[in-house]
């Protein structure tokens, strides 16, 4: 074990803390951040020997979150951290989006970087500790790495650029923007924001690439004084002979079917004369030769197009394609939309459901449940192929996430919308930026559903490609190829009236601000055109949400009385929902919600709870149902649980011989209240409904001024008769039962 170094800096005014030396000393590189009382450890791993048969870099990132960092015990019935989180899958992307880039291209043997998280705070997030982290364990170990890079979070708050602010401020804020950079230029951005002007968002990558400067300057530090030599990077060389042979053989077919408009006839003659160069040349030289040559010609020939000003399809640079929207395509869901551009088309479909349905969470984060899903969905056949079917993976995890932060902004609160609404995402087409087409489908769906958002959002992808002498070119509504082929993936979505999420990706080892204000620029435009043809289809939200949908209705109760509408182990709740076929809600404020198919069953539950914790009135009349009789009146449940007795003088405005004569037990009766005593027992009368000079009579009359006795009646009653020796006759089931 080597001996532990320590390093560290100020930043956005707390200790940041690279140690290494200490923990994992078998790893290329290990370090540990720590940012307030967030720690976490990271290593960076190489295979001694490189992968056979692959043509692409093997960079894995995991990303670990243990449950005693925040101090939990992992729920399930193991308690023990399984398959990781969203959050985790998405700090693994965080990681790799900028790393990948600084990595040689032409590298071949397994590299992993594993960062496992060892304290929370709640207060500082450990995403960009990690970000830093792989940063450093690279910088100190073998592996070639054009490091170092660093990342903060910046947060517009207040109308201030904060430099990492603290979670609990960012519920205020305007924008949380992750930037992360090198010493010379932006390397990835990933942003949230609540409608934020696109003049802000170059303010905010500047304060934020400034600030990792210091960062960068510490891992220098620690390179310095801890680093391992560094293994030469191997250089990706393309065989003269061979792509003499491969342009010898397509001749002028390239250009010409790189140019054809429809994907699936491009893809299709791209495979033959794939097929036909290798039948051609597969004796000479190996097939795998042959077709690296083909793709670098491909690419050379889309970028060397693009950069004097003309695209292979004929758009212009600054050109959205055809763009269509059609909104309650499907006859039973509750809200679906279908937005296509070009050759992307996703259909995105609403669903509705209780409170009670929110997403558990189950991750080191201070919440508990999320009300508002979204998922994405990338089918093969979308992209004209045949694959196995299987569970989502880091791809389509995190452009459901994109997409998700790019609609949470303009959704109603919880408060005037209960709800727990999910988007699902279909990717029926794919040619380019399917994340940013689900916001857009995702959007027209919400206004189909009747979920009264506040604005419409849209989506676009820009993409770069520049030259060898600093020439650039801005792309708006890239397509498949100009993805592939191209510098940068710039997602951007927003309203009319700000920018909602941000996430741009690149191949290159940074780009600079300049290019990034230009491009910023240019998507509002493609945003503002795509928001117009959106607001053709559907422009505000339904006035109501489907009838297939539940119905929520919300009421507000005594905190005091949700005991009694929960009753002994859940026994009221759970027969009022059995009985009116409704999901209940209840929090501790008192605030109840009741989820119903329809109207009737929802009035219903209502009126239950009503009942349970209404307090009756003196002088409000009520409409009940007569439960017992007795000798001298009869009983009426006029709220649920809640009795009263009419005595027999107040049944008629005559004399009543037997109360059988006027009532029988199950009949619905109309009744006021004329009293409550000091006990809280409930006289009623039935003739003070029909009577307008009512006047009580007999003991209700000598009660008036004062809290009366129920049950007293003139002579027999039970409060009234005595013995001969004074004392009060033992309770009988007959004379006072229930009572």
């Amino acid at each position: 074990m080597h001996k532990l170094q320590s390093f560290q800096c100020r930043v956005g005014g707390r200790d940041l803390i690279i140690e290494t030396g200490k923990l994992a000393g078998q790893a290329s590189g290990a370090v540990t951040v720590r940012y307030g009382d967030t720690v976490v450890l990271v290593t960076a791993t190489v295979a001694d020997n490189p992968r056979e048969g692959i043509d692409f870099l093997p960079l894995t990132i995991d990303y670990e979150e243990r449950m005693y960092a925040a101090g939990k015990i992992p729920g399930g019935f193991i308690r023990r951290e399984g398959r990781p989180s969203e959050a985790a899958i998405l700090a693994c992307r965080l990681v790799d989006r900028p790393v990948r880039p600084l990595l040689p291209k032409a590298w071949r043997r397994d590299i992993q970087i594993v960062a496992t998280v060892l304290s929370v705070d709640h207060e500082n997030d450990p995403d960009v500790l990690a970000v830093i982290g792989a940063s450093a364990a690279l910088c100190i170990s073998e592996i070639p790495f054009d490091g170092p890079l660093s990342a903060v979070h910046v947060g517009y708050i207040n109308g201030e650029l904060v430099l990492n602010p603290k979670l609990s401020d960012l519920e205020n804020g305007q924008l949380d923007m992750v930037v992360a950079s090198t010493g010379k230029a932006i390397v990835m951005l990933e942003a949230g924001a609540r409608e934020v002007s696109e003049e802000i968002l170059p303010r905010a990558i500047q304060f934020g690439f400034e600030a990792n400067q210091d960062i960068i300057r510490l891992q220098e530090q620690v390179q310095q004084a801890c680093g391992k030599p560094k293994e030469a990077a191997p250089v990706s060389e393309v065989n003269p002979e061979v792509a003499s042979a491969v342009a010898s053989t397509i001749g002028n077919e390239l250009p010409q079917i790189l140019a054809e408009a429809d994907k699936s006839i491009r893809e299709e003659k791209l495979s033959e004369l794939k097929r036909k160069l290798v039948d051609s040349l597969g004796e000479t030289y190996t097939a795998n030769d042959i077709l690296a040559v083909f793709e670098t010609m491909a690419k050379a020939e889309v970028r060397s197009s693009t950069l004097v000003g003309k695209r292979l399809n004929g758009r212009a640079l600054d050109e959205v394609r055809t763009i269509s929207a059609e909104v309650g395509l499907l006859p039973r869901t509750h809200g679906s939309a279908l937005f296509s551009r070009g050759q992307t088309q996703v259909l995105t479909i609403v669903t509705l459901g209780s409170t009670r349905q929110e997403q558990k969470l189950d991750g080191l984060g201070t919440l508990e449940t999320k009300r508002f899903i979204h998922h994405y969905n990338f089918p093969p056949f979308s992209s004209g192929e045949a694959k196995r079917l299987g569970s989502p993976g880091r791809r389509e995890i995190g452009h459901g996430a994109l997409a998700e932060r790019a609609l949470v902004p303009v959704l109603p609160g919880d408060e005037d919308f209960p709800y727990t609404i999910r988007l699902v995402s279909e990717v029926l087409s794919s040619n380019g930026s399917t994340s940013m087409a689900s916001v857009c489908a995702g959007s027209l769906s919400l206004m189909d559903a009747g979920i009264p958002i506040k604005t419409a959002v849209s989506g676009v992808a820009m993409g770069l490609i520049t030259g060898d002498n600093g020439e650039y070119q801005v792309l708006t509504d890239i397509e498949g190829l100009e993805d592939a082929y191209g510098d940068m993936d710039f997602k951007i979505a927003g309203t009319k009236d700000g920018v909602t999420a941000v996430q741009m990706d690149i191949k290159l080892k940074g780009v600079g601000l300049e290019v990034l204000e230009k491009i910023i620029a240019q998507s509002h435009e493609a945003r503002m055109f795509i928001l117009d043809r959106m607001n053709e289809a559907i422009s505000t939200s339904r006035p109501e949400v489907s009838p297939y949908a539940p119905r929520v209705y919300k009421m507000t109760i005594d905190p005091d009385k949700i005991g009694s509408v929960i009753g002994t182990g859940g026994k009221t709740i759970r027969s009022i929902t059995e009985e009116t076929k409704t999901t209940i809600d209840i929090d501790n404020e008192g605030i109840v919600l009741i989820g119903a198919t329809n109207e009737e069953a929802a009035r219903k539950a209502i009126s239950i709870i009503e009942g349970l914790t209404k307090e009756v009135e003196i002088g409000t009349t009520y409409t009940g149902k007569v439960t017992r009789i007795f000798d001298f009146g009869a009983m009426v449940e006029i709220l649920p649980g809640k009795e009263g007795l009419v005595h027999i003088s107040e049944l008629e405005d005559h004399r009543v011989d037997k109360v059988e004569d006027v009532v029988k037990a199950g009949d619905e009766v109309t009744v006021k209240v004329i009293n409550i005593d000091n006990m809280g027992r409930v006289n009623l009368s039935r003739r003070a409904v029909f009577e307008k000079d009512y006047q009580p009579s007999g003991a209700q009359a000598r009660d008036s001024s004062g809290p009366r006795r129920p049950f007293r009646r003139d002579n027999d009653s039970y409060s009234g008769r005595r013995d001969q020796s004074g004392r009060r006759p033992p309770l009988t089931r007959d004379t006072f039962r229930g009572r």
